[in-house]
């Protein structure tokens, strides 16, 4: 009996607090979303294939919200034959690492049939997107823009009169399946996924066609709309004399990107989330995974309309480049430039490419970064042969996720759910970065780099030869949970002295950035966020196969994991171990719903958070600690 009113009194004082906790809430809004994923035929760029879509929507809807608002999105699996999840990218998921969206990483993946409800705050204002984070399904046509304002009230540094959202991805004809198998096969039966047939712009785009065929020197035909055809061109309808912010995201799965608009320079502003002292570009690289904002002064002869080029800058790839129209709404949008579209620079320009990337320093008012860090990583890029699969790896390891989700197996201390060893922080020191890979002990593998609190870390990347002689790639590399300062990119191999090239005085704040053929790129970020982090290459069919880490810290910190997160593999059977505890805690919670006139479900609920009546020697058997 003592135990039991001992229970009452506690679940009185949570009573308490929960309402009391409300009301400091104050006019935050929580912003409801419902997301049925779903597949459905579309002709995007004049050509019908299925499209993996939300709400019968491709790209998906643009969530908008204001700092310090609470998203609500449940998302229902609609498709008949895959998983899913959608990570929220760039937004860090302070307080709720499971909401990331990372299949195997924060969560199980989403069934055919069921419905996640993702629920956490977006503390910081920026241009973001959300997409899938399960296989290749960004390939699939999963995705769409997300906005989040200051708060009302408050300004952006800079002046607009009103805003445009773009968003870029590219586009295959081949199913995601057919990618997916021809990709992870044997290498005597490896099949990349080559170009793109289409490059779009906001889910729009032309195969087979070129608005701008005239000009180029193809055989392709001119284009020509009604205007109501799911592929006819975006416009960008513009008044004169005006000023527009342009949000720009790109969540290509495989191609970088260049966009350049006929007689218009561009001002960017915005990088990722953050503000950058302004720089004015008459063309900008985009890479997937990447976010800005620029400013476009509507001040040319309203009286002709102008191209809008977004071209690939990648090797061997015949995509033709996407061409829509700047429409100043005074003549009809139907008149086509009298002058070529923009060329879009050659792929090996990579002087050109370097220079736009040093050319972002932070804004005036952005943190510093630490003067000093307190440890080192530097992960090598290799694509290797493993048991004679084509992989890429980091150190040697090449990704592979265990069935059980990171998140849970840390919490809950499930010490065979993956290689708790501890991955190789470098590489071998007489590596030929110019040469193919000849490390040639590369293993799958599912470790991962584990650091304490608050810990500043530094993280060189470095980029090398591929498989094949005299081949490489550039590489736009993603970390979930922060945002980290960029502070330099280097020739070659990076080598003990190569501090001094550090910006430690105004680097920019990002969450993607980009590897150069031979080169590095140094990070520095702090590891303030409980939790478990993928850091990977944002170019799809790489990530696919191997080439990402996976990052953790303060996991014992990390509280109420949703069951619906961690029921699948070791964290699932610990579920149904914990539901013979609560079916043991009946009698306890029906007791209390009688004294304090609550639900029974709440009751059971919070005997659930906070592990009452169990006579135990840890708290990792609940899934809400």
């Amino acid at each position: 009996m003592e135990g039991l009113k001992a229970l009452i009194i506690t679940l009185w004082c949570v009573w308490v607090f929960l309402i009391l906790s409300h009301s400091s809430l104050g006019d935050a809004k929580v912003r409801h979303y419902k997301f049925d994923v779903e597949y459905f035929f579309k002709s995007v760029d004049c050509v019908e294939r299925l499209v993996m879509g939300i709400n019968g929507q491709f790209p998906g809807p643009t969530i908008r919200a204001e700092v310090g608002d609470t998203l609500d999105i449940a998302v229902t699996n609609k498709l008949s034959t895959d998983e899913t999840t959608i990570h929220w990218h760039g937004i860090r998921q302070y307080g709720t690492p499971w909401a990331d969206g990372t299949a195997f990483v924060t969560q199980c993946a989403i069934n055919s049939g069921e419905t996640f409800h993702y629920r956490f705050k977006v503390d910081k204002a920026g241009t973001f997107f959300y997409h899938a984070h399960n296989r290749l399904q960004i390939t699939g046509g999963l995705y769409g823009s997300l906005i989040v304002d200051l708060p009302n009230g408050q300004k952006e540094p800079f002046h607009y009169d009103d805003e445009i959202i773009l968003l870029f991805s590219d586009w295959w004809h081949k199913s995601v399946q057919e990618q997916d198998v021809g990709l992870t096969n044997k290498y005597e039966n490896f099949r990349w996924v080559w170009e793109a047939q289409s490059i779009l712009i906001n889910g729009r785009g032309q195969f087979g066609c070129s608005l701008g065929a005239n000009f180029i020197n193809h055989s392709l035909p001119v284009c020509h709309f009604k205007g109501d055809e799911d592929c006819a061109p975006y416009i960008l309808s513009v008044l004169p004399n005006k000023t527009y912010r342009i949000r720009i995201a790109s969540v290509t799965s495989l191609l970088s990107l260049n966009l350049a608009i006929s007689n218009h320079k561009m001002v960017v502003v915005e990088a990722d989330g953050y503000y950058v002292q302004p720089f004015t570009v008459d063309n900008i690289d985009i890479y997937s995974g990447e976010s800005y904002s620029v400013l476009l002064t509507t001040d040319q002869n309203p009286n002709q309309n102008y191209w809008i080029s977004v071209g690939h800058r990648d090797a061997n790839v015949s995509t033709t480049q996407a061409l829509t129209l700047l429409n100043y709404n005074i003549i009809p949008a139907s008149v086509l430039p009298s002058s070529p579209p923009p060329v879009t620079p050659p792929w090996d320009d990579d002087k050109g490419r370097k220079d736009f990337a040093k050319r972002f320093v932070a804004l005036k008012g952005t943190p510093k970064p630490p003067k000093y860090s307190n440890r080192r990583i530097v992960l090598l890029g290799m694509q290797v042969l493993i048991d004679d699969y084509l992989r890429w790896s980091m150190n040697g390891i090449s990704l592979e996720f265990p069935p059980t989700p990171y998140l849970g197996s840390m919490k809950f201390n499930l010490r065979n759910a993956f290689d708790w060893q501890d991955p190789p922080e470098n590489y071998p020191q007489d590596y030929d970065i110019y040469s193919p890979p000849e490390y040639d002990n590369s293993t799958l593998g599912n470790m991962v780099y584990k650091f304490e609190l608050n810990q500043v870390v530094d993280v060189i990347l470095q980029n090398a030869n591929s498989y094949v002689l005299n081949a490489t790639a550039y590489h736009p590399w993603h970390l979930h949970g922060h945002d980290f300062w960029v502070l330099a990119y280097g020739e070659g191999k990076f080598k003990d002295g190569d501090e001094k090239l550090f910006n430690l005085e105004n680097p920019p704040m990002k969450n993607t950035v980009a590897v150069f053929p031979y080169s590095w790129t140094a990070i520095r970020f702090r590891a303030d966020n409980p939790g478990v982090w993928l850091f990977h290459c944002h170019m799809e069919p790489h990530f696919l196969v191997g080439m990402g880490v996976v990052f953790a810290e303060g996991v014992q910190y990390v509280n109420g994991i949703p069951e619906q997160a961690l029921a699948c593999g070791l964290t699932a059977e610990m579920l149904i171990d914990k539901g013979h505890d609560l079916i043991r805690m009946a009698p306890h919670a029906e007791a209390v719903e009688n004294l304090l006139d609550l639900d029974y479900e709440d009751v059971v609920r919070v005997v659930e958070i906070h592990g009452m009546g169990r006579d135990r020697e840890d708290d990792s058997c609940c899934s809400y600690v």
